[in-house]
């Protein structure tokens, strides 16, 4: 499974973009099973999100979800930090 955190926004405005391919890991199951619940809990059209705020669009397999601050779910917020982190 592929799974692609895009963020944008935030004071400098400099947009990121990684992805982490799950096919392989040790963890995948894991993997799966934060995607899953982090976008069951996201929307299907961007949010306006607040000023200066980072906004994020989550991709996994064909769906696209999106999320901004300050409303991210626990969920949300893992998925995007792991991403970000141990993505290319």
């Amino acid at each position: 499974m592929r799974i692609q955190v895009s963020r944008t926004g935030g004071f400098a405005g400099i947009a990121r973009r990684h992805e982490v391919d799950t096919g392989g890991k040790a963890d995948a199951a894991e993997w799966q099973a934060l995607a899953e619940e982090a976008l069951d809990s996201a929307r299907d059209t961007p949010p306006t999100g607040v000023p200066d705020g980072f906004r994020y669009a989550i991709t996994v397999g064909d769906r696209t979800v999106y999320c901004a601050d300050p409303d991210l779910t626990g969920a949300q917020r893992t998925l995007i930090s792991r991403v970000l982190k141990e993505g290319a």
